[in-house]
């Protein structure tokens, strides 16, 4: 193998999943990919990929030449960055995975301002319901919303986020003003369902006294746009970040519940695999991400 090319194809070829996925990537035919395939093992004198298989499985070798692979093809664009970086310029790819509804509303302006003051870089971003189940040595950037579950990913704080129960002012007509925690095991509840996690358990802290209520839910959805929906039209209490509910709130479709409990924050972090070596692209893009929620992020302002 003497090309990065080679490596590049490889790598292709496993993030797609299927030869015929890599070929709408490459935009090659199914064919070409098939036929390259077959050269590039020829050359190696081994087989990369078992295609006897009913899904697509590389070798040992076939997967040491890839995970090697892609570190001497990241520090080879890496190399490449740094002469960029030396005259101001940014240039490659930059991955990025982030949960849905915050990645629509507050990350894809930031990521399209990005790459219009930085023309070379290409930005792909990937939308969620969860990013952190998804394969992260496919993305340069994970956006994560919540606590962070023990992992080997790199984080940077990007915004501060709160959680709130919510409710119509219809709703509290029909069933008062709960005073307590314990009193939402009775209510109706519309529950959002993200990150395999307990999602009908809803903690909260007064000083240091901790309640945990396991709520009833006839109501569930993996999309936080429609659950918010529901509550507006007076359907249930809802456990909403901040980012979500700030303008309901402040407009009075929302109105808070149990204001001297505090549910778990839920901040806004950044991951990466590394926090040394990062390419310039990925480095200028966290600092710009950053700045975009200083002083204060948008649903305090």
């Amino acid at each position: 193998m003497t090309e990065s090319g080679d490596i590049r194809f490889l790598l292709s070829i496993r993030d797609s999943g299927s030869l015929t996925a890599a070929s709408r990537k490459l935009g090659l035919s199914p064919s070409a990919v098939t036929q390259r395939l077959q050269l590039l093992e020829k050359k190696l004198s081994m087989r990369l990929v078992d295609r006897s298989a009913r899904k697509l499985l590389f070798t040992e070798e076939g997967q040491l030449l890839c995970q090697r692979g892609a570190e001497l093809v990241q520090q080879f664009d890496a190399l490449f960055e740094d002469v960029h970086e030396r005259s101001g310029e940014l240039v490659g790819t930059l991955k990025i995975n982030a949960p849905l509804g915050f990645g629509r509303r507050y990350l894809a302006p930031v990521i399209a301002d990005f790459q219009q003051r930085h023309p070379d870089v290409t930005i792909a971003l990937t939308l969620s319901d969860q990013p952190l189940t998804e394969t992260s040595d496919r993305f340069d950037i994970v956006v994560h919303i919540g606590e962070l579950q023990a992992s080997n990913l790199v984080g940077f704080a990007i915004a501060p986020n709160a959680r709130f129960v919510c409710a119509a002012p219809s709703l509290i007509k029909r069933f008062g003003n709960p005073t307590t925690p314990d009193e939402l095991a009775y209510l109706p509840c519309i529950v959002l369902s993200e990150n395999n996690e307990d999602v009908s358990l809803w903690h909260f802290r007064k000083g240091k006294t901790s309640r945990s209520v396991r709520v009833s839910s006839k109501l569930s959805c993996n999309d936080g746009e429609v659950i918010r929906h529901w509550a507006r039209e007076g359907r249930g209490i809802i456990l909403r970040s901040e980012w979500d509910v700030a303008d309901d709130l402040h407009n009075g479709r929302l109105v808070r519940l149990l204001p001297a409990w505090k549910a778990p924050d839920a901040n806004v972090t950044a991951l990466t695999h590394n926090r040394a070596g990062l390419p310039a692209r990925t480095r200028h893009f966290m600092s710009y991400l950053q700045s975009r929620f200083k002083p204060a992020p948008p649903w305090r302002t």
